[in-house]
């Protein structure tokens, strides 16, 4: 069975019917799936097609370049820094982020400034345009799940306003002669935030792993969006809508590059992640602990942080 696909039009220009219906899809599509794709959604096409543009451009950028804008959590990260949870082996990708630009009133350690590739001078304003509109979708998106979860529509609103969330724009090089055995794009791996927003990538190998225990493709058009549902929300939930493992498996035919942007949707870091009200069931399946702090946690064991 295929991956669910959504309108996004049907929420922000249907009727209250279809307003509904959405709404019911979509969480439909998180606890069946953990995915789903969307499309009519708010991220103009010719601002995907730029941002697919100069991704490449920087990328290939010569390593001593790119070197010189690794920066922690903005700018470069180096090819092979990132691992999954729990594995030794390394992901075979480099990537650049973007964060929410630092303004008064927001804490500077949660915003550090962004770091922008001086070689290719489009990047800053295409990327800062992406992660307004992947922002903006999300919010929407959050906007018509809180119902389903027994929650005032605008519930998330002041959650992620200021939220510490992240666009990262993901190089996938050719898989190199001396990769290390086992290793892949991106291992099996639960991602940290509430949603992930995926702008649809160029190049296959996007698989997730159903309720099932199958792991099934995910693949559509480069300018169609992917959803998935992330840790910080299913403790939120109790597990009502729990995160979804998937992976990027290395190609099976051409030896390409692959080109992807996933914009990792984060509240901010003193938002509790204590179970919901409404989904305590039983109990809560987990302790209260604050995102910021669920987030050092993780970034810790996935390389990314000390």
């Amino acid at each position: 069975m295929p991956v669910p696909t959504l309108s996004l039009k049907d929420f922000t220009h249907g009727s209250e019917t279809q307003r509904a219906a959405f709404s019911d899809a979509l969480m439909a599509g998180l606890q069946d799936y953990g995915f789903f794709i969307l499309t009519d959604h708010n991220v103009p096409t010719d601002l995907l097609d730029a941002a697919y543009e100069q991704s490449a451009q920087v990328f290939h950028l010569p390593y001593v370049d790119k070197r010189r804008y690794a920066a922690g959590l903005r700018g470069y990260t180096p090819f092979g820094t990132e691992h999954a949870k729990d594995s030794g082996l390394p992901d075979l990708k480099e990537f650049w982020q973007i964060g929410r630009e630092p303004a008064p009133g927001l804490p500077a350690d949660d915003f550090p400034p962004n770091v922008w590739p001086k070689e290719v001078p489009a990047f800053e304003p295409t990327f800062s345009a992406l992660f307004t509109a992947l922002d903006e979708t999300g919010r929407l998106l959050l906007t018509a799940l809180a119902p389903k979860l027994g929650l005032n529509a605008d519930y998330f609103d002041d959650k992620v306003a200021a939220g510490t969330s992240i666009l990262r724009v993901l190089h996938y090089p050719p898989v190199p002669d001396d990769a290390p055995e086992g290793a892949v794009r991106s291992a099996a791996h639960e991602d940290i935030n509430f949603i992930t927003i995926l702008v649809a990538a160029k190049g296959a190998g996007l698989q997730l792993l159903d309720r099932d225990g199958t792991w099934l493709p995910v693949e559509t058009q480069p300018r169609n969006l992917i959803v998935d549902s992330g840790d910080m929300l299913q403790r939120l939930t109790n597990g009502v809508i729990p995160s979804t493992t998937h992976r990027v498996v290395n190609p099976q035919g051409p030896n390409v590059s692959r080109y992807s942007m996933p914009f990792f949707m984060h509240p901010a870091s003193d938002v509790s992640l204590k179970c919901l009200p409404t989904c305590e069931g039983d109990g809560a399946k987990w302790p209260e602990i604050t995102a910021g702090a669920f987030l050092t946690e993780r970034l810790r064991e996935i390389g990314l942080a000390k």
